[in-house]
């Protein structure tokens, strides 16, 4: 069977792989666009699954609000460049809202969901756009919150490397979405790390004491002084890591707590912070540090 330029070209669309192996694609399924997409699929797949041991940890923070249900995600890649493309922010998109109508428990149960509008499951579609794009693309975690009762989400996105969800407990939806708003900026540049004092574990508390001790023993602090100095800082921890007790960043007159007790009351309402949910991309994750020097060496055998 001829092989046109216009098959190529419907093969390149349908799969984005090069044109020469799309047209090779075609030569071995004798022109059948069908059999030459499964062609090519396993190749990408074969060429994906090499790229399985790569570090990625640029990609972007997704999130998405259907009705009581929200989800903030990260899906990752190996580089800034890719995660910018329109393929893989589509991508991101697409499985946030994905997450919130179908409710995976986890990241290994979502990736086994059958992806709505195709024939693939999730992990199909993540290492289908690993052959596409040319760079592992790995989906890492995700928050899922569904309200319990009346109440509103607050979203916010820096440029994809930054992303919180807010939930306030409320009958006021449609009224506090500027207060949720502004509290999940906040969340973003604060980076509280408990909700209240009552949430600070004890481990939580012990190690930040250890770190006090041993930076007041390098100022020359006696050591007979340390537990009083200690404990006084300890005191003070919840108005610096506990989202309620802090100050909030567009009013350092205010505490957390404060606004939202004074939206409530001239919103005419009750307003509760039940959580929030913060991901800072690429957190945890060991870059790899390219060495220019050495890599010409390996390519010019002078190591």
């Amino acid at each position: 069977m001829a092989i046109t330029a216009s098959d190529v070209k419907q093969l390149r669309e349908m799969t984005g792989a090069g044109m020469m192996a799309c047209k090779n694609a075609l030569k071995e399924t004798d022109g059948n666009i069908d059999e030459a997409v499964e062609y090519l699929r396993k190749k990408g797949l074969a060429a994906a699954e090499k790229k399985a041991s790569r570090v990625a940890a640029e990609g972007t923070i997704a999130t998405a609000v259907e009705g009581s249900t929200a989800v903030i995600l990260e899906i990752n890649c190996e580089t800034d460049f890719v995660s910018k493309g329109d393929d893989f922010q589509n991508f991101a998109n697409t499985i946030a809202a994905h997450i919130v109508k179908n409710k995976p428990a986890d990241v290994a149960s979502l990736l086994e969901q059958p992806l709505d509008g195709t024939s693939d499951n999730v992990k199909a579609a993540t290492t289908a756009l690993t052959a596409k794009c040319g760079e592992k693309v790995d989906i890492r975690r995700f928050n899922l919150v569904e309200l319990a009762s009346e109440g509103v989400f607050g979203c916010y996105n820096h440029g994809g490397k930054i992303g919180v969800l807010v939930e306030l407990a409320t009958g006021l939806a449609g009224k506090a979405d500027e207060l949720a708003k502004d509290l999940s900026m906040h969340v973003a540049a604060a980076a509280p790390k408990f909700l209240d004092a009552s949430g600070i574990d004890e481990e939580y508390k012990n190690k930040e004491a250890e770190i006090y001790k041993a930076q007041l023993r390098d100022q020359g602090k006696p050591e007979n002084m340390l537990d009083k100095i200690v404990m006084g800082k300890l005191n003070k921890l919840a108005s610096e890591v506990c989202l309620l007790e802090q100050k909030f960043v567009k009013d350092p007159d205010l505490t957390v707590k404060k606004l939202v007790e004074n939206t409530a009351k001239d919103l005419g309402g009750e307003i509760t912070v039940k959580g929030f949910y913060k991901i800072n991309l690429g957190e945890g994750i060991e870059k790899k540090e390219d060495n220019l020097a050495e890599e010409v060496a390996k390519m010019t055998g002078k190591q």
